[in-house]
């Protein structure tokens, strides 16, 4: 496919966002079914006015409770309570801690006595983990369990949520009111970058840097109203919240997945037209749409499929929903298009996915940017590209000496708008180093722009490899091949140093797919299977990007919840 299809450009008579008022107002105004969700292992439903309701009493309950301007945290499973605990925060004036559920207790612990957190909401799975906390720690005074099973007696610390809401409906009944927003510009969330309390950083966002965000998103993205989502990835990370913000003011229904074993099982189940994903969902999903069919000896009329298609599409015939049905079907048979961030993606998986009648349009963003900075637009795409900046916000680059091919300089891309964090908390020395003198923030990636102002990453200056020769080799762009191998599950390209020379060795570890071998195999023939893929895929990449050794593991490499590796625990 050597152009992608683009999709007409629609007008949305969607209104603008600027803040949590107007945001209340579009929830307000939908009259259908809000969320799908598990409880119990029953799938349940919560209309827009039910959830608009929870967040006004989740509002009116922090206000009496004087949370309004204090800090109050939220952490678990995504959940319709989770995200009207967020929506309710802002309409009161507390200030909200999305936390990560995958941190260790003490480390939250950590986090929530940095920021001097009042209280605290949060899901089932932290009822017997917060015992301990509930009775030492400095800072919090409030616990608002989620479920309604907590037996509340254990401390007068605890406010079961379910009374926090009757608390708040007493209110309500009383005359209160939402306040309107005066300072769009006053900090309203914190949110910690990945990293241990040594390392992580506490992000300062306004209701100006969230809305900015939400609504470039709404404006950029091809979704509509009768779109269906599943939320696969974890709330409290800023690229999935602002999506489920942007979700409520097109009325989209969400279908809340209840676990990644699951995930294929709901998607039959919920029948997404769209997704929010990050390249590691995307890559497995095309690797288990051809293992499936090898295991079912379909691959030879898969790719008949493709020849097929293709020259239809020559002709202008779309045939691919017809052709793919089978595929299709795996995903609940109406997925439509997918929004991809939060890692680099390879530009063939887009491609892959096109062809399958699958449109992909890949996103870039960063905490710090509320996210969102750009996005393909899918009226007017190119591979490769992650489009030109947002309505909220302008990118450039600060060139670093190089240039491309097409003579385009390469550098760290930095952005201004008012999607621009008001900087990290209590770190003056962060701040000095993240922002330019004239106030560009600096995003940490490399790349370019070219002549009709799109964007392309390269890679993160932090994790460059500096070769011998003085070349630069970002290991993302080297990824990209390695994992299109399917005897990889997953990689990581580092630079090794020989011993006695100072020759940098660009080394791929590798998580083999241990399901492409023979049970009893032995580790050498593994490596040796892997080292012949990689060898083949080298003659694609310039002889100084080739990859010269290969190390086998044998367990998965730790991610974020995000699932990007961590590179910096890769030894």
């Amino acid at each position: 496919m050597s152009k992608l299809p683009n999709r007409k450009r629609e007008i949305k008579n969607l209104p603008h966002v600027w803040d949590i008022n107007d945001l209340l107002e579009c929830i307000h105004s939908h009259d259908k079914v809000a969320y799908k969700y598990f409880e119990g292992g029953v799938v349940k439903e919560m209309t827009y006015t039910e959830f608009y309701q929870m967040a006004l009493q989740i509002a009116a309950g922090f206000d009496k409770l004087g949370l309004s301007g204090r800090r109050v945290a939220v952490i678990g499973d995504t959940s319709p309570q989770w995200l009207a605990t967020y929506v309710g925060a802002l309409a009161s004036g507390t200030i909200i801690i999305p936390m990560d559920k995958e941190l260790a207790v003490s480390e939250i612990e950590k986090f929530l006595e940095m920021v001097e957190a009042e209280a605290i909401v949060y899901s089932k799975s932290f009822n017997e983990k917060f015992l301990n906390t509930i009775k030492s720690h400095s800072t919090l005074k409030k616990f608002i369990p989620i479920s309604s099973d907590y037996d509340s007696s254990f401390s007068e610390n605890i406010l079961p949520f379910k009374d926090l809401l009757e608390l708040g409906q007493a209110e309500l009944d009383d005359g209160y009111t939402v306040k309107m927003v005066k300072n769009r510009d006053e900090m309203c969330e914190m949110l910690f970058t990945s990293g241990t309390t040594g390392t992580s950083k506490c992000v300062m966002l306004s209701q100006k840097n969230i809305f900015a965000a939400v609504s470039s998103a709404v404006d950029s993205v091809c979704f509509v109203p009768e779109d269906v989502l599943v939320s696969v990835l974890p709330v409290h990370h800023t690229y999935e919240l602002m999506c489920l913000l942007a979700g409520m003011i097109y009325g989209i229904t969400v279908c809340i997945n209840d676990s990644l074993r699951h995930v294929m099982k709901n998607f039959a189940l919920f029948k997404p037209t769209g997704l929010v994903l990050v390249p590691m969902f995307l890559n497995t999903m095309y690797k288990r749409i051809w293992s499936e069919a090898e295991r079912t000896g379909r691959a030879g009329a898969l790719k008949a499929g493709l020849v097929l298609s293709r020259n239809l599409m020559k002709v202008g015939i779309d045939m691919r929903r017809a052709i793919f049905k089978s595929v299709l079907d795996a995903f609940g048979g109406e997925l439509d298009h997918v929004i991809c961030g939060g890692a680099k993606l390879n530009p063939d998986l887009i491609v892959a996915f096109e062809e399958f009648g699958i449109s992909v349009f890949e996103g870039f963003g960063i905490t710090e940017c509320s996210p969102l900075v750009s996005v393909t637009p899918y009226y007017a795409r190119k591979l490769g590209a992650i489009g030109p900046s947002v309505p909220s916000c302008r990118v450039r680059i600060d060139p670093n000496g190089e240039v491309t091919e097409d003579g385009y300089e390469i550098g760290e891309i930095l952005v201004k708008g008012d999607n621009v964090m008001i900087g990290y908390y209590n770190n003056p020395e962060a701040n000095a180093e993240v922002f330019t003198n004239d106030g560009w923030f600096r995003t940490g990636d490399v790349g370019y722009k070219d002549s009709d102002g799109y964007l392309y990453i390269t890679g993160r200056i932090k994790f460059v490899i500096v070769l011998e020769n003085g070349k630069n080799v970002f290991p993302e762009e080297i990824e990209e091949y390695l994992d299109a191998i399917d005897t990889i599950s997953e990689c990581c390209v580092v630079g090794r140093k020989n011993e006695g020379s100072d020759e940098v060795v660009l080394t791929a570890v590798v998580y083999p797919d241990f399901t492409k071998f023979p049970k009893d195999v032995d580790d050498e023939a593994v490596k040796d299977t892997i080292r012949k893929a990689i060898n083949a895929t080298n003659k694609k990449l310039p002889t100084y990007k080739q990859i010269k050794a290969v190390e086998i593991r044998k367990t998965e490499f730790e991610k974020t919840t995000t699932k990007k590796i961590k590179r910096q625990l890769v030894k």
